[in-house]
């Protein structure tokens, strides 16, 4: 769910973040989640809008990682880019919703939870238009083909600028979000097995 600032503000003092001030990636550090692409497409951004929104990464470091924490250590010594590692699950809550926008360029994803997080805490979403990541996020956001940088740059951009759709994206996003549930879910389930069952 969306929280204001004063419910955000302790985590954003421990990390020295601001109030919807900086993008957010949350995920494994690994070569399956498109970083390198993310890294890419935020480096083309002027370099006034990544000072003022740095990107702020998420996640353990997984298998295969030296040259993306090579990409993020250089970025983090130009200053638009902070690694925080994995944080414990009460912190995510906060870090979704204190974030001015949500980026998930992943090459392949079994369902995308991080993307149904950011949109059920009021967070726009930028993310790739693979495996099941479209399903997720239907118009609520803004998709691009995974490797297409120049498009990610211009995608970044407009979400972190464009004020009315990101009004606009917010109420989608939260509308959308409520159409996933536990609930539903096992409903859905129980109805596959029943058909089976049926047959």
């Amino acid at each position: 769910r969306p929280r204001n600032e004063a419910a955000c503000l302790p985590l954003l003092n421990k990390y020295q973040l601001q109030y919807s001030g900086y993008s957010l990636f949350v995920g494994t550090i690994e070569p399956r989640k498109n970083l390198a692409a993310l890294l890419d497409a935020y480096s083309r951004l002027p370099l006034s809008t990544r000072k003022l929104t740095p990107l702020i990464l998420s996640g353990y470091q997984g298998w295969e990682n030296d040259a993306i924490m090579v990409k993020i250590r250089q970025a983090e010594r130009e200053g638009w880019v902070r690694y925080l590692g994995f944080l414990p699950a009460n912190e995510l809550p906060l870090l979704y919703s204190a974030a001015r926008l949500f980026c998930f360029p992943s090459l392949y994803e079994g369902f995308g939870l991080p993307v149904l997080e950011a949109m059920a805490s009021g967070v726009p979403v930028v993310c790739s238009n693979s495996s099941s990541l479209p399903e997720i996020i239907g118009d609520a956001g803004l998709t691009f083909p995974a490797e297409d940088i120049v498009t990610l740059t211009t995608l970044l951009q407009k979400a972190i600028e464009d004020h009315s759709w990101r009004a606009e994206s917010i109420n989608m996003g939260l509308a959308r979000s409520s159409l996933f549930s536990w609930q539903r879910c096992a409903d859905q389930t129980i109805s596959v097995y029943q058909k089976v069952i049926a047959n």
